[in-house]
């Protein structure tokens, strides 16, 4: 759990500054094994996570003063009491725990173009918005690309002409022999703007699948993520997923 993650289910930002720092020290003490502080890192930890900065002198009175806290093994340091630490465990168990939670905020696709649409094309859309805002390109590419090809699928399958999309195996084509069929299908009737969508998407897919000297950057993304997510809204539609 990241902490803007562990702000949210902590309610950090309706606590005293108090109760802010005893939750502070909590998670680096478990997230990065921070036994004990001092103010500075107070400081730190508030700054880091956008809050106002503590009045220090006023706050290293109120933790001299709390059973939260003991002394730690310099002056000016202290740590989480031990019935503190188990307490906060308690509320917080799974904050060290391996999860398959996805944290991301609407950096490319916002909630309401994929919230309540199917399970997995959910995770995707999460998957696509949280590599993007950690910086992780090449995945984030491969990932638009793969929701892509799935909603083309799923047109296709809406409409009963996913037949025409299969291989002499009766397997699913390549991604290029699709789009290059999607384009032309008047079942489906795709906007200029989404034909346009499709053409880009999968090289910079592909690059970022393929290429070995190739990194996606910031900006391959950001030329076409307006598009995408119109493309993205337009094909939810196209197979019958959103009415």
């Amino acid at each position: 759990m990241n902490l803007a993650a562990f702000a949210r289910a902590s309610e950090l930002a309706a606590a005293t500054e108090l109760e802010k720092t005893r939750k502070f020290a909590f998670y680096f003490h478990k997230t990065a094994g921070m036994t004990q502080f001092g103010m500075l890192n107070v400081k730190s930890w508030f700054s880091t996570a956008n809050y106002h900065a503590p009045n220090l002198s006023r706050l290293q009175k109120n933790i001299e003063k709390s059973r939260s806290f003991v002394n730690g093994t310099m002056k000016g340091m202290w740590k989480l009491h031990a019935v503190d630490l188990d307490a906060l465990q308690a509320e917080y168990p799974g904050l060290l725990s391996t999860s398959e939670e996805i944290v991301s905020t609407d950096t490319i696709l916002p909630l309401p173009v994929y919230d309540k649409s199917r399970g997995f094309i959910e995770s995707l859309a999460k998957q696509i918005n949280a590599s993007y805002e950690y910086n992780i390109f090449d995945g984030c590419a491969v990932l638009m690309r793969r929701l892509i090809e799935v909603l083309l699928i799923l047109s296709y399958e809406h409409n009963g002409i996913e037949a025409e999309i299969h291989d002499t195996n009766g397997h699913y084509a390549m991604l290029e022999r699709i789009i290059a069929h999607a384009k032309n299908q008047q079942k489906l009737k795709l906007s200029r703007d989404c034909k346009s969508l499709l053409d880009e998407i999968r090289p910079i897919g592909n690059f970022a699948a393929h290429k070995i000297y190739y990194n996606t950057r910031r900006s391959d993304l950001q030329r076409i993520t307006g598009s995408y997510r119109a493309a993205v809204e337009e094909l939810l539609y196209k197979s019958g997923i959103r009415i």
